[in-house]
């Protein structure tokens, strides 16, 4: 009987969207395992959630709008109602190296694509791609695979996050000898060490990682190419070079007080406190916020993330500050399907504690003997593209009190900032090379994702800016394309020569 007869059509109809849900925030809050109760979706549920897919037409979920690797989510949908597994995982690995890092971090644009969420809740896309690459693992289905004969040619990567980590993979099974150098202790970039465990525990990291060096990728950690390894001496040893640096300069504020002692950036935040699981759970990280008054300037993913791990050491309050208004509960008018909706959207650590405020501006910051004690803000009203003051203006936070009609003091013993980045740290790259970059200072490429220097390519956020780790994958698997097109053209030219 073929699928299109065993697929039941009316799921939508006949069942509710179900969520994965979270372990109780209190437990959670004592440790740092993952918040997920997976168990929550046996095989059984899932299967009814599948079913929920319509089976489009013209499916959005894996249009541009909805998933930049062209994941085939109508059709492991069907097979998973089906209960077939096994194919559901062929067809999920067909486009996306690591469905377990997308699976669990991903916001999941292809559901707020769904055609389904036009007049329902979406096909829960991303717990059903997240069940099918564990199924897989536990059932022993995922294994290295079998490489082709060499092709002669070497690949050196810059960089281990998902971009890099994808490039590889795709390279390898190419026949490629391919090399990934990092500067860190381990490969893994910010999925290792800006993620906190609580979201995603890192020995899925190094599963992976296993399956790459069974394939036949190599890996350089402790290595920072630009000081420790210079890039011509990589283009010298290597066939050709993969720039997938990420984007990890901070942005700043440069108000009064930015100098005072207890004010960081998010990365350096959360990256100690990876370190310090990573090597000892009982090592307490230099950045701190047991007993202190904590705020994090920026509300998005990373400023969620500081919020948890403010709670999870102890903190005495957290309060997160976003600059821009109150986003509405429903999608934005201004944002129609299937774009990504401009909504309000309340993570995990949330649910665990600490407040958000928004149209808060700072201004400034004072404190006493080098350290911070406060935080001075200013209500702001976002009209026609600009931030107007808004004099008087009450405000719910406890800790909070006016300094002057128009400003606002909240106490303050640690600042984070989850401001953002504004683009790759290139300097070490680029004193020997003249790399082209755009405006932003981000590598400029062509459509195969070469850089202005034949032989060595860029992709994920070193060329696009900060992004999702579904376009690093996505660009990661691009720029494979391109460097086996080239290496192939290159052998081609040397046989045109010899004959």
């Amino acid at each position: 009987m073929s699928d299109r007869l065993t697929r039941d059509h009316r799921g939508f109809l006949n069942f509710q969207r179900e969520d994965l849900e979270y372990r109780p925030a209190e437990a959670r809050r004592q440790d740092w395992q993952e918040i997920y109760l997976p168990e929550n979706l046996n095989g059984v549920k899932l299967k009814e959630q599948a079913t929920r897919c319509m089976d489009c037409g013209v499916p959005f979920c894996q249009s541009n709008y909805g998933c930049p690797v062209d994941n085939l989510i109508p059709e492991w949908n069907t097979l998973v109602s089906q209960d077939r597994w096994k194919d559901a995982l062929n067809r999920l690995q067909l486009t996306n190296n690591f469905p377990e890092f997308t699976g669990r971090l991903c916001p999941a644009p292809c559901e707020s694509a769904c055609v389904l969420g036009l007049t329902s809740d979406p096909v829960a896309i991303k717990d059903i791609e997240w069940r099918i690459i564990d199924r897989g693992f536990e059932e022993g289905w995922i294994e290295p695979a079998q490489i082709p004969p060499p092709t002669g040619f070497s690949v050196a990567i810059v960089g281990s996050g998902p971009a890099g980590l994808a490039a590889a993979q795709q390279l390898v099974r190419q026949g490629h000898q391919v090399t990934v150098f990092e500067k860190a202790a381990q490969p893994g970039g910010l999925l290792r060490y800006g993620i906190p465990d609580f979201k995603f525990e890192k020995w899925r990291i190094d599963r992976r990682l296993n399956q790459l060096k069974a394939e036949g990728v190599q890996f350089v950690t402790s290595t920072a190419i630009g000081s420790d390894k210079s890039l011509q001496a990589l283009q010298v040893e290597f066939n050709a070079v993969c720039l997938t640096l990420g984007a990890e300069r901070p942005r700043d504020l440069t108000l009064p007080g930015r100098d005072l002692n207890g004010i960081h950036f998010a990365m350096d935040y959360l990256v100690q406190q990876n370190v310090a699981i990573a090597n000892n759970a009982a090592l307490v990280p230099k950045i701190n916020a047991a007993g202190k008054s904590v705020i994090i300037l920026g509300g998005g993913d990373t400023g969620s993330d500081c919020v948890g791990t403010a709670l999870r050491q102890g903190a005495k309050s957290v309060q997160q500050f976003e600059i821009m208004p109150r986003p509405p509960n429903e999608r934005a008018e201004s944002t129609p399907w299937p774009q990504w909706p401009m909504q309000l959207r309340s993570s995990h650590a949330h649910e665990e504690g600490g407040s958000r405020e928004w149209s808060l501006s700072t201004t400034r910051f004072e404190g006493q003997n080098g350290q911070i004690t406060k935080l001075i803000a200013e209500r702001v009203l976002f009209k026609n593209g600009k931030f107007e003051k808004v004099v008087n203006e009450t405000t719910n936070s406890l800790s909070a009190s006016f300094s002057t009609p128009s400003e606002i003091e909240f106490a303050a013993d640690l600042v984070i900032l989850a401001l953002g980045f504004t683009g790759p740290n290139l300097a070490p790259l680029t004193k020997d090379h003249a790399l082209a970059v755009d405006g932003n200072g981000n590598l400029v490429t062509d459509a195969k994702l070469t850089t202005s220097i034949p032989g060595i390519f860029a992709a994920g956020d070193v060329r696009r800016g900060a992004s999702l780790i579904v376009w690093a994958i996505a660009e990661g698997r691009k720029m494979a394309e391109g460097v086996d097109y080239y290496l192939k053209t290159q052998a081609n030219k040397v046989t045109e020569i010899s004959v």
